[in-house]
């Protein structure tokens, strides 16, 4: 019988999940299932069930982002300022026409 560790459950590997920390067997970041608790409220249960992942992964992902908090949160703030910065440089179409533009 194997039994998994928390550490075995999250994996850093080249080309998956570009790089980043998640699930291991998953390309389920640990950046996300931060995000969904802590920014979205989301329940360890919650995110399981939604996502077809074990409570453990769940947990051993939190506990990794827990022990990892800084790195992790510089690198939402930095996904967060990307996509800010491309919304300045392309509004949306419904922006547009809602701001009187000409149908394209």
């Amino acid at each position: 019988m194997t039994v998994k560790t928390p550490v075995q459950h999250i994996e850093i590997a080249p080309g998956i999940a570009g790089g980043q920390p998640h699930v291991a067997g998953h390309r389920i970041k640990v950046r996300d299932i931060a995000i969904w608790h802590e920014h979205l409220g989301r329940s360890a249960d919650e995110i399981s069930a939604e996502h077809d992942l074990d409570l453990a992964e769940v947990y051993a992902a939190l506990a990794y982002y827990f022990d990892h908090r800084a790195e992790i949160d510089h690198t939402i703030a930095d996904s967060r300022d990307y996509v800010d910065g491309l919304r300045r440089q392309l509004p949306s179409v419904l922006e547009k026409r809602l701001n009187g533009a000409p149908r394209e």
